[in-house]
């Protein structure tokens, strides 16, 4: 088929890869424009922009489709399908209009559940004991549309956002290749009106530990929040980011930290294990290295 490519993060990567892989005609890939990133603030490409003109893909990257002339350059594109997941731009009915088979979306939870920006991390805050992935035909409201093909998958006690991303970034490329090999033996089944939550996009004054909450509602957030942003708390004057966590087999008081034979804090109700951190100006490591060469204090 003709395509339309529509995606921006790392997350979008594999099903850009997926589609070409499978034989299908990349028209035109829209992402979102190049940033300023990093200490020299220097404009960067999305992961997708970088990866397509690897690819040898056209490229475009409009702050906004909502023009004539926009919308007029993207029906000229001629295309069968476009294929959004991770895009970061609402798109206007006459986007949504301009494919002859409209426009699929790769959403990465099980619809109704966790519509919105942030779904990944919501589901492992929550404690949700699955999630998965729906390719959804869009529709103007926020991923209301009707369903094509969805697919669950277990989150693991100890499974973080960035390991689930992955998941589920690799099971949405299977899914739309599969979607578009049978899209007009596809059923689309409208989303349930019960059980509609919203992923709404994640705030960075989340990620500050309070070790006085519960353990498991601890665990989920430095987990849920992991690589990006990051759950962090002071320690001996310097900013830690814990980016691997399980529930501690032993009682602390809350924000007391034992570094005997591991790296355990006191929550209130237990105590929350450190399997993996980051001090500043270093990279993410397992605890038994960073011990190595770091003696943290009693006291979170």
């Amino acid at each position: 088929m003709r395509i339309v490519f529509m995606g921006s993060p790392d997350f979008s990567v594999p099903v850009l890869e997926a589609l070409a892989g499978a034989g299908h005609e990349i028209a035109c890939v829209y992402c979102q424009p190049p940033r300023p990133a990093g200490r020299g603030k220097k404009r960067r490409p999305t992961p997708v922009q970088a990866r397509a003109e690897v690819m040898g893909l056209p490229v475009r990257h409009p702050v906004s489709l909502k023009g004539a002339s926009e919308q007029a350059d993207f029906a000229a594109l001629g295309a069968d399908v476009a294929v959004v997941v991770a895009y970061g731009l609402l798109l206007p009915q006459a986007i949504l209009d301009a494919p002859a088979h409209g426009c699929l979306n790769i959403h990465a939870s099980l619809l109704p559940r966790w519509r919105g920006a942030a779904p990944i991390h919501r589901a492992v805050i929550e404690g949700d004991s699955e999630t998965g992935v729906c390719i959804m035909q869009m529709e103007a409201g926020l991923d209301t549309g009707p369903v094509l093909l969805r697919e669950s998958t277990l989150i693991g006690s100890e499974e973080t956002t960035g390991r689930l991303h992955d998941r589920l970034s690799a099971m949405g490329a299977r899914l739309i290749v599969a979607a578009l090999g049978d899209l007009d033996g596809l059923t689309p089944v409208p989303q349930p009106e019960e059980g509609v939550t919203y992923a709404v996009k994640i705030d960075k004054a989340e990620a500050r530990v309070n070790w006085s909450d519960a353990t498991d509602r601890i665990v989920r957030q430095i987990n849920g929040l992991s690589p990006f942003p990051g759950a962090w708390s002071d320690i001996g004057g310097e900013r830690i980011k814990f980016l691997r966590a399980r529930r501690a087999d032993r009682n602390l008081p809350a924000g007391h930290i034992s570094a005997d034979g591991g790296f355990s804090v006191g929550s209130g109700d237990g105590a929350v294990e450190i399997l993996e951190l980051q001090r500043p100006g270093r990279r993410p490591a397992p605890v038994s290295e960073v011990l190595k060469g770091w003696q943290p204090p009693e006291t979170a």
